[in-house]
């Protein structure tokens, strides 16, 4: 029956995405307007959702959910009319007189898979590039997080008519009924994994994808690195929902003589933010793991690295309310399941180098990080990691703002993602830049014509202009 019902959505919106695709700048920021004021209406249910789904605070979720988004739908309303603009390019000697421009047209039909870690955030990110854009969409948020997905729901209900905008929940079955259909574009968040079955069922139909995925994003220390606030950023980047963030600070690189400093500043600045003062863990600032299987997954990645000579200097505990003590492992072994596949929760695992060229072989050995964390005074050094490692984005001396910023790009590259969102780069995503050219009364075209005969000054002088 459901699988019907996608059936049905689908070709309406088939139908209506050619009404859309004229769609005004000025009709545009009215729908984006509409549904800021349809979030800021349902705040209070969106926040008792992440608190349910994920043990988020009020301002954890605030900070990095709901805050994140007004900004997006701000940024898109503030420059949309420009990206929409023609862009006007130069001339060849082949087209000396004429125009050229390159037009934005909505991709058309978009699905957009949503994870459960940011369930707020990245859910309505691409949807609003994807409604900045002009196209309609069908939304398929997590499972795993049933509160905020049916919040979502109830949202865009009241904003859209399906014909332009359905939020479709349900289980893997859902999905993989969605990906049996031609959608214009899809855009997917999740693993790595999933991204190559998501990038599969695309194949069928040519669909072209946007992929935000995740993997290993390392930080790396040098020397001159200011160890208590590298230590005080890392531990903020990779305790935020619980380590559950695709740009998380997945493992830390230092020289071997920096271990017990960083060590020490680092404990320090987990017990300062998210213990009470009688050296509880505060759940009011701490989330919680998803559900019962990832956090499985995690306590067998803690005793895979202890078998294999790592040690466990702090947390690690998992207690009944899927809490996850934070982990701190030293000694841990390059080989090790840990360091194979992307973490995804409260644990750090520290390797020590004696030269850094071994930090980056580790690093380069890998797939390409989502994220790349450089903690330096040494501006040469910077720029030789830079030049070294490949990643989606970097961050030189912070963790995790540079998403934070809609002027930038953010994406992966190979096994971390393929594509960039956010602001006019997720205005692309969902637009397809079309090539064209007005030519005018006069040109050269016909110079190169048949018959050649008597041609060839022609294009010697051609060649000598090009």
């Amino acid at each position: 029956m459901l699988t019907d019902q996608i059936g049905v959505i689908f070709e309406q919106q088939q139908l209506f995405k050619y009404e859309l695709r004229s769609s005004s700048a000025l009709e545009r920021i009215k729908k984006l307007s509409k549904l800021r004021k349809l979030i800021e209406d349902n705040e209070d249910l969106l926040y008792s959702a992440l608190e349910k789904d994920l043990r988020k605070s009020r301002s954890e979720a605030a900070i990095s959910e709901v805050l994140f988004i007004y900004g997006e739908i701000a940024f898109a309303i503030r420059h949309l009319r420009k990206w929409m603009k023609p862009r006007h390019v130069g001339r060849s000697m082949t087209n000396f007189f004429a125009k050229s421009t390159i037009t934005y047209q909505p991709k058309g039909t978009a699905l957009i898979i949503s994870p459960w870690n940011y369930p707020f955030q990245l859910t309505m990110s691409p949807l609003i590039s994807a409604i900045a854009a002009g196209n309609c969409v069908i939304l398929k948020p997590s499972e795993h997080s049933p509160f905020t997905s049916a919040v979502i729901g109830e949202i865009l209900t009241k904003a859209f008519d399906q014909r332009e905008v359905a939020c479709i929940e349900g289980e893997q079955a859902v999905s993989e009924a969605l990906l049996e259909l031609p959608f214009d574009h899809i855009f997917f968040t999740g693993s790595p994994a999933v991204g190559k079955q998501v990038m599969k069922a695309a194949s069928r139909h040519l669909s072209s994808v946007t992929l935000e995925l995740g993997g290993k994003s390392p930080v790396i220390l040098d020397e001159t690195a200011d160890l208590k606030m590298t230590a005080h950023k890392v531990a903020w980047g990779k305790l935020i929902n619980a380590g559950q963030t695709c740009i998380a600070p997945d493992y830390v690189l230092l020289p071997t003589n920096k271990l017990d400093e960083f060590v020490d500043y680092y404990l320090k600045a987990i017990k300062r933010m998210f213990f009470t003062e009688n050296g509880q863990l505060d759940r009011t600032a701490y989330a919680k793991i998803i559900n019962q299987k990832h956090a499985a997954r995690l306590v067998s990645l803690i005793d895979s690295a202890i078998a294999s000579g790592a040690k466990l200097l702090e947390g690690g505990q998992l207690t009944e309310d899927l809490t996850l003590n934070p982990a701190l492992l030293i000694d841990v072994k390059a080989d090790n399941a840990i360091m194979q596949e992307e973490i995804f929760g409260p644990i750090l695992p520290i390797i020590t180098y004696e030269h850094q060229d071994e930090a980056i072989a580790l690093i380069n050995g890998a797939e390409k990080p989502l994220a790349l964390y450089i903690f330096s005074n040494n501006k040469s050094n910077i720029q030789y990691i830079l030049k070294q490692v490949s990643s989606g984005g970097a961050c030189v001396n912070d963790v995790l703002i540079h998403v934070s910023n809609p002027h930038l790009p953010f994406g992966g590259v190979n096994g971390s993602g393929l594509g960039s969102c956010h602001g006019q780069f997720g205005f692309k995503a969902f637009s397809h830049e079309r090539a064209v050219m007005y030519q005018a009364k006069f040109s050269f075209s016909a110079l190169i014509y048949p018959p050649y005969v008597k041609k060839n000054k022609v294009f010697k002088l051609l060649k000598r202009w090009i």
